[in-house]
């Protein structure tokens, strides 16, 4: 493939596209309005964290094949992936989407591909994107093609997802579709299927919409499990022995740019998404019931109303440093709307980006009364509870994500709770219940 693509969006999603296309030999010129980011990427220095992007982007300057800057420049396919986040009251902010779109309409020329990646609402395409692309004065689905391909990725994994997933792809017509399917089969080994450009935006929605569902009925369920004597944990595990079920499982909230962010859309569109909002609204109250459970906990063990929690993890989720949409920020403010204090700890967010966050487990542990921890890093499964033993005040700790070995926690002290589990208590937790 001899075209150039001009990427505009270097993010999560923007930059691994951008140097997979590069190091599959297409020139690529990518863009973003963080001065500092693309400053950055010129110094092949990584302003996000993505196992083997280093090295893909190394090879991809040293090479030439990549380029960036503020400002777009003229190419054959032009690839929009830049945040398409909620308002306050819920609804789609799509100006990134139409502010980005814009932005290349005065590099167009005839027989130019563009290509939304951004998860978005269905008609995003045909009612924000279109209006700016007619003003290059090209005639739509005969001069100039247009189709969106959402990304199918999570971080962590997403060199080995852009290449190995199936992918959608919905043009406006059926030149622009296959247009975009050839573009995208410079990589993609998985399969490429061809739609409209609306189902292709309702199917990406769908997919994320489906996960918070599953989540939210898990979260309920954890919650009735804790008045049953039960590990939910261990509950789903046997559920999920059954060849049709896939319950997904409990935690402190839902995070990321598009789980906990998709499902409105869908709601924004239509009052027949009943039960697409009752689960938004019960993932949402996660944080809060996180909240109380910690605070209780610290009644029931150290019969105290007031004290210090050590939070484990603001990531949205384990191994990345991705904070967009993390419940972690919605528990500690809950946690201080309680009378708690609390100091945040986490080993892959490198820079303070939150008013409680140290860069010191120590200091995070120091004195604490509980050690609540919010997201599964490796570097949390692999603590040694003995040494934060001999830091704490009062040895609490409680896992919401289900990460950590009871066994090694309670033989160092620790009462230990799991969120959903009542079923497994520790040895202070029985004492407590028998005074």
């Amino acid at each position: 493939m001899q075209k150039k693509i001009c990427v505009v969006g270097l993010g999560y999603i923007g930059l691994p596209t951008a140097v997979t296309f590069a190091n599959h030999g297409v020139r690529v010129h990518g863009v973003d309005v963080n001065e500092k980011a693309v400053e950055m990427i010129q110094n092949k220095q990584l302003h996000i964290e993505e196992d083997g992007l280093q090295e893909r982007l190394d090879k991809a300057i040293d090479e030439k094949l990549l380029t960036v800057s503020t400002k777009p420049e003229e190419a054959d396919v032009f690839i929009i992936a830049v945040p398409s986040p909620i308002n306050r009251d819920k609804t789609a902010n799509l100006e990134y989407v139409r502010q980005a779109t814009a932005s290349v309409v005065p590099y167009l020329k005839e027989g130019n591909l563009v290509v939304l990646e951004s998860t978005v609402p269905p008609k995003t395409v045909e009612n924000i994107m279109l209006p700016e692309l007619i003003k290059s004065g090209l005639k739509i689905g005969v001069e100039l093609f247009v189709s969106h391909s959402p990304e199918r990725v999570i971080p962590g994994r997403i060199f080995e997802e852009l290449t190995n997933n199936d992918r959608i792809v919905g043009g406006i017509n059926d030149e622009s579709a296959q247009m975009t399917k050839e573009l995208y089969e410079t990589f993609v080994k998985g399969t490429i299927h061809i739609t409209d450009a609306t189902t292709a935006e309702l199917v990406k929605v769908m997919e994320n919409t489906y996960r918070d569902v599953n989540i939210a009925f898990a979260n309920e369920l954890a919650k009735i499990a804790e008045t049953l004597d039960v590990n939910i944990w261990e509950a789903i595990k046997f559920a999920n022995f059954h060849p049709r079920v896939n319950i997904h499982y409990p935690g402190p909230g839902v995070g990321g740019h598009c789980i906990a962010v998709d499902p409105w859309f869908l709601v924004e569109l239509s009052s027949e998404a009943k039960i697409i909002e009752l689960a938004r609204n019960t993932n949402d109250g996660m944080p809060g019931y996180t909240a109380k459970k910690t605070k209780q906990i610290l009644q029931e063990v150290a019969n105290k109303t007031t004290g210090k929690v050590a939070v484990l993890g603001l990531a949205f989720k384990g191994n990345v440093d991705d904070m967009r949409e993390s419940p972690s920020t919605d528990v500690i403010q809950e946690l201080q709307d309680l009378g708690l204090e609390v100091v945040s700890y986490d080993p892959h967010i490198k820079t303070n980006t939150h008013p409680t966050q140290t860069q010191s487990l120590d200091e995070a542990t120091a004195g604490a009364d509980v050690v609540l921890v919010l997201t599964d890093h490796n570097e949390f499964k692999a603590l040694q509870p003995a040494s934060i033993r001999e830091n704490v005040e009062t040895a609490v700790v409680l896992d919401t994500k289900n990460c950590l070995l009871r066994q090694t926690w309670e033989q160092a002290g620790f009462a230990f709770y799991t969120l959903g589990d009542a079923k497994n208590k520790s040895q202070s937790q029985l004492e407590h219940q028998n005074q």
